[in-house]
């Protein structure tokens, strides 16, 4: 858990009544239910079986134990989780020794998306998570296919300054 963070917070939305907050065990089957909820995500295996109820199990733990790491997740006014997204600290050597934060697997439920969640989401981090943890640099990657999503960070001042590459073991 990265610890500087101070949650639960609001966040800065029109419809209202959003919190951010850190995830825990009891959110599990939303988490996986929104990592579903994503086409690429389900074709890539994210399809919210009871068969990988325990490797999903094992990853939260994982990401919640991991000091590098945190799981957040929004809730709406009924206490409903309508987004999810993981943060990673990272220390580097590069850019005289920068620290970045990472930002992956970044859902919003597709009933909510268009709202503003995802927006004032990927707010909180640049404002409010990045500063607290006092990093140089946010960044993420995003699937080629996801255009829609390439034009959600863009508008956001996210520059598609790299070109990542991933090699899948096994």
């Amino acid at each position: 858990m990265l610890a500087a963070l101070s949650l639960p917070a609001c966040l800065d939305t029109s419809p209202g009544g959003l919190t951010v907050r850190r995830a825990d065990p009891a959110d599990l089957p939303a988490i996986v239910s929104l990592l579903a909820d994503d086409p690429i995500s389900a074709a890539r295996g994210d399809r919210a079986t009871a068969a990988d109820t325990d490797a999903y199990r094992a990853g939260l733990d994982a990401v919640l134990t991991s000091p590098e790491n945190d799981l957040v997740v929004v809730i709406d006014g009924d206490e409903a989780v309508v987004g999810t997204l993981q943060l990673t600290v990272i220390p580097g050597m590069a850019r005289r020794g920068a620290t970045r934060l990472l930002v992956e697997a970044v859902r919003v439920s597709s009933a909510r998306r268009s709202a503003g969640i995802g927006g004032a989401l990927m707010t909180w981090v640049v404002n409010v998570a990045a500063p607290a943890l006092g990093v140089g640099l946010v960044q993420l990657t995003s699937d080629a296919a996801r255009v829609d999503a390439h034009r959600f960070y863009t508008r956001l001042g996210f520059a598609d300054s790299h070109v990542g590459f991933k090699y899948t073991i096994g």
